[in-house]
């Protein structure tokens, strides 16, 4: 499968879950909630790693491999959020890594995915120039944002 059509059938099945969830009058279950948002970082690890690799000199730079990469990520970026409504927490749902945190601290989570969300953008609109030195630093910055709101708001 080529990787254009991986990504439309990837971003596809997201859309398609996120309206059957939508589609439910009293709202997503909490279980389809955690499950919805575990796929979205699974799509988010599985492309940064890639860049990772590149960045640390472990693999050969490819830049037109890390802009696909980071256009997936910056995808994903935007999606993220809604996969957090109320009541989908530890309280409610059992295979979760998200803390209480994210709910009780709603407006500093909202940043921090925002934070995260506005570096992805970057990093995509950066590594389209192919520029090695850029794209390592700003992979740099979203990475920070990364790594600060798993800080706070995931289990280890």
């Amino acid at each position: 499968m080529n990787n254009k059509l991986l990504g439309v059938f990837l971003v596809s099945a997201l859309v398609g879950f996120g309206f059957s969830t939508v589609a439910s009058a009293a709202g997503p279950k909490p279980e389809d909630a955690a499950r919805y948002r575990q796929s979205i970082y699974t799509v988010i690890g599985w492309n940064f790693k890639p860049i990772g690799a590149m960045v640390k000199g472990e693999v050969p730079f490819d830049a037109a491999a890390v802009a696909r990469h980071a256009q997936y990520i910056e995808l994903m970026s935007k999606a993220a959020l809604e996969g957090f409504p109320k009541g989908s927490g530890p309280d409610a749902v059992k295979n979760t890594e998200a803390k209480p945190e994210i709910w009780t601290n709603w407006d500093k989570f909202e940043t921090a995915m925002n934070d995260f969300e506005g570096e992805a953008a970057k990093l995509a609109e950066v590594a389209k120039g192919g520029d090695e030195a850029a794209i390592k630093a700003q992979f740099g910055k979203t990475a920070e944002t990364c790594k600060a709101c798993h800080k706070e708001f995931r289990e280890d």
